[in-house]
């Protein structure tokens, strides 16, 4: 229903289609009764033609939700099993910011479960790569990770000073500025020793200021090297050139925020541009948004014409 792009909730559901999980299952996801045998052999494929087109390069996002310490070796297992590596790929680990559901259904008990669950397994196979050789091969294709959700739900500030996360056993998720410090505090640890054993680093590129609060944008400020979205900067002048001083890139999608948030004539994107932020042109969603098999070129098509965008 077109209502579904004019709100994120409702856009969310169209992956679970009549409230089931199902369909997702079977196609989109790695740990299922086929081992992940369809979206491998997709994923195969769309890698095949970025390869013969040569000059196309793809990020593509896997999840990894912290529910158990085993799903980096499941993730992995499926990447290497499938032999899902290319010259034209890299990967980005998406952390959903989930805590309220499993602390609902009983999958954690407190905050720490879902960081120790996502870096603890990160920390062995630093310190020895032996503990879990296939996310060891696995790691060596991941350039950083992302921090993904809903903007738009309202965060409760209940907290003059907020607990450690052994201590965050509420209900309610924490807001989006402890779990980005979190991500960046293991994070920064975690690349400080992989870089002294000589293996790649990870950077923090969250989707940030796409909706909701714009204190998510102050805490992708102090944290990331990147963000994605970033179209609330329109409104926060101060961190806009704070932004623009530090040159923190901005993946823009202009197709995707035109059907959830902002008109396309009114996305930042141009105003960025001109003032020499570093910003570019992004997919978001591509199976939902475009209509191509070139989903880039499409969103690069628009915005020449919209925008009135000229060759350098």
């Amino acid at each position: 229903h077109q209502d579904a792009f004019h709100r994120f909730d409702k856009f969310n559901l169209k992956y679970n289609p009549i409230g089931e999980s199902r369909l997702r299952e079977i196609f989109l996801k790695t740990d299922n009764l086929i081992q992940g045998r369809y979206l491998a052999e997709l994923t195969g494929e769309v890698m095949a033609d970025l390869e013969a087109s040569k000059y196309q390069m793809a990020e593509y996002r896997l999840s990894i939700y912290g529910r158990s310490p085993a799903e980096w070796d499941k993730l992995a297992r499926w990447v290497v099993s499938n032999r899902l590596f290319s010259p034209n790929v890299r990967w980005l680990i998406q952390v959903p910011r989930l805590y309220d559901v499993y602390k609902k259904n009983g999958t954690v008990e407190n905050f720490e479960q879902i960081i120790q669950n996502i870096f603890a397994p990160l920390f062995e196979v630093t310190q020895d790569p032996r503990s879990h050789p296939e996310v060891h091969i696995f790691l060596q294709r991941v350039i950083g990770f992302d921090l993904v959700d809903d903007e738009s739900k309202p965060e409760r500030r209940v907290h003059r000073k907020f607990p450690v996360p052994r201590l965050w056993d509420y209900a309610q998720s924490p807001p989006y500025s402890y779990w980005a410090y979190y991500m960046f505090a293991n994070m920064a640890s975690l690349n400080q020793w992989r870089q002294m054993r000589g293996f790649n680093t990870f950077v923090f590129r969250p989707h940030a200021g796409e909706a909701g609060d714009t204190d998510h944008l102050a805490a992708a400020y102090l944290t990331s090297q990147c963000i994605s979205h970033g179209i609330l900067l329109r409104k926060v002048p101060a961190l806009q050139y704070l932004y623009y001083l530090k040159q923190i890139g901005i993946a823009m999608s202009p197709l995707s925020n035109n059907a959830l948030f902002l008109a396309y004539e009114r996305n930042p994107f141009p105003s960025f541009l001109r003032m020499g932020m570093n910003v570019s042109i992004s997919t978001d969603d591509p199976l939902q948004f475009h209509l191509s098999k070139e989903p880039l070129l499409e969103e690069y098509s628009v915005a020449t014409q919209i925008y009135k965008l000229t060759p350098p």
